[in-house]
C-alpha cells in the first residue's frame, strides 16, 4: 500500500515487537508536522506570509490527509497554530489503525505489571518498515533524496528523532539534508516552516 509521511514515521517509530521508541511528547507533534508537510509537497498548501494557504483544494484520497486539507481550507493559521491543533493521541491511533487495517501492523492490548493497560502494535510485515528504513538510510549516507524522504528527514530532525531512529546518522548531514533545495522554493520554504513550527511546539510541550 502506498504510505504517507506520517505512516513511514510511524513504522521507523515502533520496534517489530511494536514498542514505541521515542515519547507522544514528541511523536504527536511529529506525526502533525509530518501530514501538513506532505499537503505541502503534494502543492496543496504553501506558506503564505506566516500563515498556511490553499494551493489547490484537490483531495488526495486520503482521509487524515483530506481532513487536514478541509480544515486548512476554511481558516488562515501559522503552521505552529496548526500543528498545536492537529497533534493528538486520537490522530496517532487513527493512523496507527489504518496501518493495521492494511495489514502492515496488528494491535495487541496487555497489561504491564499485571494492571496498567498497554498496546502494542507489532509489525505484521517487518518488510515495509525496512524498506523505508533503507531508503532513508541510503539518503543519509550520500544518496540523492526525493521530495518525500526529505521531508520524512526534515521532520525527524525537527522533532529531534534522527539520532534515536538513526544513530549512525551526521548531524551534518541531516542538517544538509533538512535545508536543502530539493523541491521548487515554495515548497522547501513551507515544509522548513512545518518543521520550525514541529520544533517550537515540542519545545512548548516539554516546558509545560
Amino acid at each position: 500500500m502506498p504510505l504517507t509521511i506520517a505512516e513511514e514515521l510511524l513504522l521507523l517509530v515502533h520496534s517489530n515487537a511494536g514498542k514505541p521508541l521515542v515519547s507522544s511528547l514528541w511523536l504527536d507533534p511529529a506525526l502533525a508536522g509530518a501530514i501538513l508537510a506532505e499537503l505541502a509537497v503534494t502543492g496543496r498548501v504553501e506558506l503564505s506570509g506566516r500563515k498556511l494557504t490553499i494551493n489547490d483544494p484537490a483531495p488526495l484520497g486520503d482521509a487524515e490527509l483530506d481532513a487536514t486539507l478541509a480544515r486548512i481550507a476554511q481558516k488562515r493559521r501559522s503552521p505552529t497554530w496548526w500543528v498545536q491543533t492537529l497533534q493528538s493521541g486520537k490522530q496517532r491511533r487513527r493512523l496507527l489503525t489504518k496501518l493495521v487495517t492494511a495489514g502492515v501492523l496488528a494491535e495487541e492490548r496487555g497489561r504491564a505489571l499485571g494492571i496498567f493497560p498497554v498496546t502494542r502494535w507489532p509489525h505484521v510485515y517487518p518488510g515495509v518498515a525496512a524498506n523505508v528504513r533503507e531508503e532513508v538510510s541510503g539518503v543519509l549516507t550520500g544518496a540523492d533524496p526525493d521530495a518525500r524522504t526529505a521531508t520524512l528527514i526534515a521532520i525527524m530532525h525537527a522533532a529531534g528523532l534522527e539520532q534515536k531512529l538513526f544513530p549512525g546518522a551526521t548531524r551534518t548531514r541531516v542538517r544538509e539534508i533538512a535545508e536543502a533545495d530539493w523541491a521548487p522554493a515554495p515548497v522547501t520554504k513551507t515544509v522548513a516552516g512545518v518543521a520550525a513550527a514541529t520544533s517550537a511546539v515540542i519545545a512548548m510541550t516539554g516546558s509545560g
